[in-house]
């Protein structure tokens, strides 16, 4: 566990940090930060709110100690919903097993809304679109352009602007995220509109089915402002179905007729593809599974792809979180990754406060060799649960 400053740098003497994009990995890389006296500004290309973005999450300790660090008053929140048993149902709906595994599930937005209640609202930037990175080998300096024709400058530029990353398309443009050859559809229920086939199977565990192409999970969690009392929290699926690119590029294009590429966000599938979903739950889903998703009304999509960066670092700028290395959702690692890699620089930062560079390049092997496991661990997941391939690899 670091050991924080009691007192912070003078203003004069404060190194600054420019955050590219303002989801969790920045948030995170954000807070820490700051926390160890660095001045942060967060820059996040989308113009409205996130807070309703995404759904539910297996919460992790890292996060939890990415809270801590920041001064979250853990007595004060509720981070999740509690799930006691991992159930897997045959297609019939007999249970194939069930195993106790007690565990919590968190939602995105409680985890957004928290870290950015924690951060400076006079720092966070909306609508801020970068176009270029440019760095002053003699200064150290790192300046980010943006399409509004205004620019920063500071002492450290962090890329943590997702899986399609501005940052690390400028600098390792060769590190292209692959589609794994599948996608996830998603969904949210209200506890309360479930039905009662679907409460009386799935609720108060954590529920899975299998069958050919075909990986389904679910969960409670958070509902509408965290709130965390029954009845009042939402069942969050995920239904992975095998579909060969040209058919995911069909999915992709919202009910408005836009290309959205490898994400479609809730409100935007096309309604074609929602009687697709419903038609393929009555052919492959178990009863409880099948209703929930009959039940949800605006489904969305995502792509599952592979990236895993063997370089995160070019002077000054480094990547991070889904920048740099995307685990599929088998690993439940997605978030507590980007928490890891922001807890680590910090820690290198702290360490080694007269020298950026050194930092760097002592924080990145671990964050690299982290990226590529997971990597592997969710490619031999995926490929055992939607095609049936077994992989043998010697230890990591």
């Amino acid at each position: 566990m670091p050991s924080y400053p009691v007192s912070q740098p003078t203003l004069a003497t404060r190194p600054r940090a420019l955050v590219i994009g303002g989801s969790l990995g920045g948030l995170f890389t954000g807070n820490l930060l700051r926390h160890i006296g660095w001045d942060v500004d967060i820059f996040e290309r989308s113009a409205h709110d996130l807070d309703s973005r995404g759904g539910g999450i297996v919460l992790q300790p890292d996060v939890v100690e990415v809270f801590r660090r920041i001064g979250v008053d853990l007595n004060e929140i509720d981070l999740g919903v509690s799930s006691v048993h991992r159930t897997v149902f045959q297609p019939d709906g007999r249970i194939r097993s069930r195993q106790y595994a007690p565990q919590t599930q968190t939602s995105w937005s409680l985890i957004y809304t928290t870290l950015r209640s924690a951060f400076a609202d006079a720092h966070y930037h909306q609508g801020k679109v970068l176009t270029l990175v440019e760095q002053d080998a003699g200064t150290g300096k790192v300046t980010a352009h943006f399409a509004d024709g205004s620019s920063e400058i500071g002492d450290l530029l962090i890329g943590a602007d997702g899986g399609n990353s501005a940052v690390r398309q400028q600098f390792w443009p060769n590190q292209v995220a692959t589609y794994a050859g599948y996608l996830a559809w998603r969904g949210l229920v209200p506890e309360n509109e479930m039905p009662a086939i679907a409460r009386d199977a799935l609720l108060g565990d954590f529920g899975f089915a299998n069958n050919t192409g075909s990986h389904i999970l679910g969960y409670l969690v958070p509902g509408e402002n965290n709130d965390v009392r029954p009845g009042h929290r939402l069942y969050n699926w995920v239904w992975y179905r095998v579909a060969d690119p040209i058919q995911l590029e069909q999915i992709m294009i919202d009910r408005d007729g836009r290309q959205r590429g490898y994400s479609l966000p809730e409100g935007m599938l096309a309604e074609h593809w929602i009687e697709h979903i419903y038609r393929e739950a009555q052919l492959l889903l178990p009863p409880g599974f099948r209703a929930v998703v009959e039940a949800t009304q605006q489904p969305f999509a995502q792509a599952i792809r592979d990236l895993a960066s063997d370089q995160m670092v070019a002077g000054r700028v480094a990547i991070l979180g889904d920048a740099s290395a995307i685990p599929r959702p088998h690993t439940a690692a997605s978030t507590s990754k980007a928490a890891s890699n922001a807890m680590d620089l910090a820690d290198a930062l702290l360490a080694s406060p007269a020298d950026i560079d050194a930092a760097l390049h002592a924080w990145a092997p671990r964050q690299i060799a982290l990226g590529q496991a997971l990597r592997r661990k969710g490619t031999e997941a995926g490929d055992y649960l939607l095609f049936h391939r077994i992989s043998i690899t010697s230890p990591a």
